[in-house]
């Protein structure tokens, strides 16, 4: 996968490590160039994670994992810094120009929504594939299709670890055999399952099917996103 997700944990890994990122379709295809709206995170002052925190909560109806919600508000700051670093241009206040202008959206108690203009996930994406592509032990590989993954119990050895992946390379119609100490699935979600929604065709579901034939455990899968 290409997207935010996928292009995030190929920057973050140290630059000894050779990484390939691997796109069904172009680079930027995924659902990440889609979005618009913006990245919730305490940002300002009178704000504060224990209400983000609630407010998630409240939101979730009871359905939340309250560790894991905690968890990803408590690093909210630093990723949203991390982004700022990596070249997204998110949108200044026009009255303080040292601030970055924070919106508010449904079940949200504060102002706490940055964002870039009404086009976040085409800065996202843009400025993370920039970065990726001056990487020189970052492979950014598209128009493949990962086919299935590559586990020892496929191959009658003992244990059940995945060793790479299976990938269809769709320009010249060749399965490539790719070799891994570890595989990251970053594919997105499944929203092409149903007939209207406006996430790119890629969205469909066989990366998450993909894993599940690994033995991962799939949950939730009642829960879509019918816009990016």
């Amino acid at each position: 996968g290409s997207g935010a997700a996928g292009l995030s944990v190929a920057l973050n890994l140290p630059e000894h490590l050779r990484v390939c990122v691997v796109s069904k379709a172009d680079i930027t295809s995924g659902a990440t160039l889609w979005a618009q709206g913006g990245i919730a995170a305490v940002l300002d002052d009178d704000d504060s994670t224990e209400a983000h925190i609630r407010d998630t909560l409240d939101a979730g109806a009871g359905l939340c994992h309250e560790d894991a919600v905690r968890f990803t508000v408590e690093n909210g700051r630093e990723s949203i810094n991390w982004l700022i670093e990596s070249g997204v241009d998110f949108t200044k206040d026009e009255h303080e120009k040292a601030r970055y202008h924070l919106t508010r959206e449904g079940g949200h108690s504060h102002r706490r929504i940055i964002h870039a203009a009404d086009a976040t996930g085409h800065a996202v994406s843009t400025s993370l594939t920039s970065q990726a592509a001056q990487k020189d032990n970052i492979d950014l590989l598209s128009n493949r299709v990962a086919v299935d993954l590559i586990t020892n119990s496929k191959l009658a050895l003992p244990g059940n670890r995945c060793v790479g992946a299976y990938i269809l390379n769709l320009e010249d119609n060749h399965v490539e055999l790719f070799r891994a100490r570890f595989t990251v699935i970053a594919t997105g979600g499944a929203s092409k399952a149903y007939r209207y929604t406006t996430n790119p065709d890629g969205a469909s579901g066989d990366g998450i099917a993909m894993a599940w034939r690994a033995g991962c455990r799939v949950a939730n899968m009642e829960f879509n996103q019918f816009h990016p």
